[in-house]
């Protein structure tokens, strides 16, 4: 990924798959081998398949959140996005920043999450 377009593309079909939770819609935003990080220092999930049933365990009901996005800067294969989620019930926001490394195809490999409640 040299492009932010690359990176906004991947992100839209992120926002997708977490509005429909459709393991399909996730399983395609990442590569066979990819990890992703539900924080810097947790474990990650590992493959694919992993990602797909943790994000599983772990849905968003549909409606119930919002998310803004801005990507901060691209280098080489590695893209910045600060996010914001809200969320209705109970009435709560959270800062987010991401790291979301691309492959050549566009899907990610490794992606690492930061957030913070705003108070």
């Amino acid at each position: 990924m040299t492009d932010p377009n690359d990176l906004a593309a991947w992100m839209d079909g992120y926002v997708r798959a977490w509005t429909s939770n459709d393991p399909a819609a996730i399983g395609r935003l990442f590569a066979e081998d990819a990890v992703l990080f539900t924080a810097p220092f947790r474990a990650p999930w590992r493959g694919r398949e992993e990602i797909v049933a943790g994000w599983l365990e772990r849905p968003d009901a549909p409606g119930s959140w919002t998310f803004t996005s801005e990507i901060l800067g691209v280098d080489g294969d590695l893209g910045v996005v600060r996010g914001r989620t809200t969320y209705a019930d109970p009435p709560t926001a959270y800062a987010n920043l991401c790291l979301v490394r691309l492959a050549a195809d566009g899907r990610c490999v490794e992606f690492t999450e930061w957030y913070m409640e705003e108070t």
